[in-house]
């Protein structure tokens, strides 16, 4: 036993001795990789600016910025890959990650007044990019180009997209409103409701059951639809007095419904409804 301690107890400094030496050797050799690594960047930076390679240029003054602590560095370099990195992405239709790229160079040192300003620039080109989109009837599209613009909004109620969901579902409502109003052959309520359409795809797509209502308040000023429900003549304002008290309500700014109403009134009537039809009897 003692023959076989005395033979083991050597071995134990050698072992210690080995592992130092490699783990030495080991760390000598990521140091030597790093150095000649960071010895290189500063090369691959002025082939990619040369070469107007802003994607490699960026990621080149990436590493050089994680260097840093070691002394190594480009801060002015890496703004200037960062300005033509984003415009070079703008130009491909990559808003987002162009505004993202500007967004950076914005709050970095080296940042300008004239790069303060590109990004407040594709900021409102990209909303009226949106804009479009939303009033050709892409709601959905719009939604996904205003996304970086909401993602850098401080709480929802500053969210551009929200305005034009809200915009979108009103319309939808009144379109579906104005359905029902014509079923119903309440032509003056009706016309009253496409007016208050206010997005140019929904006014489109409903143009249709405007002419319909056009059509039917023409026939009833000139045939005197108004006395189809047994109403006699006296008693009935209609026909040309009765559209021109109207038109000159209109042309004070009153909607429709209400010009009916108070053109009638103006003639010493009053509105009445039987069934679908609405009327103007005179008072008295």
């Amino acid at each position: 036993m003692e023959r076989e301690l005395l033979s083991v107890a050597p071995r134990r400094p050698m072992l210690l001795q080995l592992w130092v030496v490699g783990t030495s050797t080991l760390v000598l050799g990521i140091a030597a990789s790093a150095l000649w690594w960071e010895q290189q960047l500063p090369g691959r930076l002025r082939q990619a600016i040369n070469r107007e390679e802003w994607s490699l240029c960026l990621a080149v003054t990436e590493h050089l910025a994680a260097l840093r602590w070691l002394g190594v560095g480009a801060p002015e370099e890496q703004a200037h890959c960062r300005r033509q990195r984003a415009a070079q992405l703008w130009n491909e239709g990559e808003h987002a990650t162009a505004l993202l790229v500007q967004q950076q160079l914005v709050q970095s040192i080296q940042a300008g007044a004239r790069d303060v300003e590109q990004l407040q620039l594709w900021r409102r080109e990209l909303r009226e990019l949106a804009i479009q989109r939303f009033r050709s009837g892409d709601l959905e599209g719009s939604i996904a180009l205003l996304e970086p613009l909401d993602r850098a909004a401080t709480n929802s109620s500053d969210r551009f997209s929200n305005n034009l969901r809200e915009t979108w579902s009103r319309n939808r409502l009144e379109a579906e409103r104005l359905d029902q109003l014509v079923e119903q052959e309440r032509w003056w309520e009706a016309l009253d409701s496409h007016n208050r359409l206010d997005h140019p795809w929904w006014q489109a797509q409903t143009q249709p059951q405007r002419r319909t209502v056009e059509k039917a308040i023409a026939r009833i000023g000139d045939s005197q639809q108004h006395q189809q429900h047994g109403e006699t003549h006296a008693n009935v304002i209609s026909g040309t007095d009765l559209d021109r008290a109207v038109q000159q309500q209109l042309e004070q700014g009153l909607e429709p419904w209400q010009a009916f109403e108070a053109g009638c009134r103006a003639l010493g009537g009053q509105v009445e409804e039987d069934g679908p039809e609405s009327f103007c009897r005179r008072r008295g």
